[in-house]
């Protein structure tokens, strides 16, 4: 029995069954824009994700196969490092366009076309010009810059379909990302098994034939269920006529005055759509395809992106501190909030305050969570014991894990967090967020502990692999999505696509760095010891020095912390 093939059936039979009840059970919860933004992103995340499982593992089988096995395990780490968190490097450019020139829809669509390029590309490198590192490299070039323009602008998108301190706003989020793992899910069990069993690069195929779904879908739906939202640009500068009262009319006032504040908005629309907007528009479509070769070459610079990663957090947290100390909260903030500290700066520039703060937590969460696509995917592939019923599920496969532990276990948090808040017993962000790094570091002990007891001639039983990807995704829900929703809630209003990319920095740097601790498991002394049992010690003692001491040290630091955070978000949850 091919055991890999039917947990890909399994899987899209359960994702078919799934998805639509989650629809009809929230349907009069939450806005038909969630759902249609939950499908375009659940599809590309497939497009994402089905790369992402092959990546590391076609790289190291194929793509150095004339290297060294632990060279090209190396090769192959410090790559992905150098990609995955330049996925989510450019997401700042991305957000800072879309606030200025573009607007959320424009920002998504241009996006999501350099994505599919991308993917097409890659699988052409394979089918057509096998082992050519400059289509590979500018391959991954066209996903990496048109990630930038989707990821942080779909999730910002979404923030506007919702008030300032709507109680629904972490369920909703909550359930989008639902929509990314199921994407992750399928994407997974079908790319993975097509790409190892079949061809690699129709499986990478398959992952922009996904991006196409996802863009078709956003694109056919925008003129009905978004109505003007998202078309233009939201930078105040180019609002010259909206101001705070409107604001208010339309979140507090009588059914007139919404309508009065809507028809103010329409007329804005109206005076952006100009020939200057349209020039800047076009002008950074030329400029964002002539820098897609430049991005190509730093993907085989793991130094200097490392070092231009750190520069860069360093320089956007500053901005991040010195944008607080100018802010003043707007008088929409004070009416919605009625804090005394919402009458001055104060408030505003404390939530930056917090969002710095957490930057800092949430790199060294992503830094190990983010082995799961590195050195988590090549352990599996080399001491995991992955027999099953007689036959041996491909290591690309286990991935799925992650995903499916997320789709079933995102309503029942989405559940959690509105009945605590009801209770007013909901735990705060910061407090979310060590419940997070919590969990992560128990996912790693059950891995460490799996390694060093019960590992058979060094193979460790499927079971604590399980474990691991069980806690680290309850761990990553308890921390990512309502770290998004946190973003559109502390940002000032005419920057929170800056500040969403900014978050997304974090990421990136903790993908650079979970591609220098996965390295850790490939450098030169490991490989002159070959053996299962000691290359298990390799991985055990890794994984025990920073998935557990390092990420366990970081939730008690934080967890200290969270009382002053609290204060500093000053009535925001």
């Amino acid at each position: 029995m091919d055991i890999g093939f039917w947990i890909m059936i399994v899987a899209w039979a359960f994702v078919l069954v799934w998805v639509p009840i989650i629809i009809f059970s929230n349907r009069k919860v939450h806005p038909r824009a969630l759902f249609v933004l939950f499908f375009a992103e659940m599809w590309e995340r497939f497009s994402y994700y089905g790369m992402r499982a092959l990546l590391t593992l076609y790289m190291a089988k194929e793509l150095f196969k004339a290297l060294t096995e632990f060279e090209a395990r190396s090769e192959a780490l410090a790559i992905y490092g150098s990609y995955t968190s330049m996925v989510y490097l450019t997401p700042i450019i991305g957000g800072i366009l879309a606030d200025k020139v573009l607007g959320f829809r424009k920002a998504v669509i241009f996006g999501g076309l350099l994505m599919t390029a991308g993917h097409f590309a890659l699988a052409l490198e394979g089918m057509v010009f096998p082992g050519n590192m400059v289509l590979f490299f500018l391959s991954l070039a066209f996903i990496i810059v048109g990630n930038g323009f989707f990821k942080p602008n779909i999730s910002s998108f979404l923030g506007n379909f919702y008030s300032l301190n709507d109680s629904r706003k972490d369920g909703a989020f909550t359930i989008f990302y639902m929509g990314v793992n199921i994407g992750s899910l399928l994407a997974i069990v079908t790319c993975g098994y097509v790409g190892e069993q079949i061809s690699w690069h129709y499986g990478f195929g398959l992952a922009g034939i996904g991006m196409l779904l996802g863009l078709f879908v956003f694109w056919l739906a925008g003129p009905t269920v978004f109505g003007k939202k998202g078309i233009n640009p939201t930078s105040m500068e180019n609002f010259p006529e909206v101001n705070e009262e409107e604001d208010i009319k339309l979140l507090h006032g009588t059914k007139e005055d919404r309508i009065a504040a809507l028809e103010k908005d329409a007329e804005n629309f109206e005076l952006i759509n100009d020939s200057k907007t349209k020039r800047r528009q076009w002008l950074t479509y030329f400029l964002t395809i002539a820098a897609i070769p430049v991005v190509s070459l730093f993907l085989n610079l793991s130094d200097i992106v490392t070092w231009a990663l750190i520069i860069l957090s360093v320089g956007i947290l500053g901005v991040l501190y010195v944008m607080s100390l100018k802010q003043e909260s707007s008088k929409a903030d004070a009416t919605i909030l009625d804090h005394p500290d919402a009458q001055n700066g104060k408030a505003a520039k404390e939530r930056l305050w917090v969002v710095i703060v957490l930057f800092v937590f949430h790199a060294v969460f992503w830094a190990l969570f983010e082995q799961a696509g590195g050195s988590v995917t090549l352990f599996t592939d080399t001491n995991v014991d992955r027999m099953v019923f007689g036959s041996e599920i491909p290591a690309s496969i286990f991935q799925f894990f992650n995903a499916f532990f997320i789709m079933t276990l995102a309503p029942v948090f989405s559940f959690i967090w509105m009945k605590l808040r009801a209770s007013k017993k909901e735990p705060s962000t910061p407090m979310k967020f060590v419940l997070g790094l919590s969990q992560l570091a128990l996912g790693f002990v059950f891995l460490v502990v799996g390694s060093k007891v019960f590992a058979d001639n060094g193979l460790v039983p499927v079971v604590f692999l399980a474990l691991m990807y069980l806690f680290h995704s309850t761990g990553e829900l308890s921390l990512s999505p309502v770290g998004l929703s946190m973003i559109t809630k502390l940002s000032p209003k005419k920057t929170v696509g800056f500040v969403m990319g900014a978050w997304f920095l974090s990421i990136a740097l903790a993908n650079k760095m979970a591609g220098l601790i996965g390295g850790l498991t490939a450098s030169e002394d490991v490989s002159e010891s070959v053996g299962l049992e000691e290359l298990l010690n390799v991985y055990s003692s890794t994984y025990l020095t920073w998935g557990v001491l390092v990420v366990g040290g970081a939730a008690v630091i934080l967890f200290l912390t969270v009382p002053k955070l609290r204060k500093w978000m000053n009535g925001i949850h």
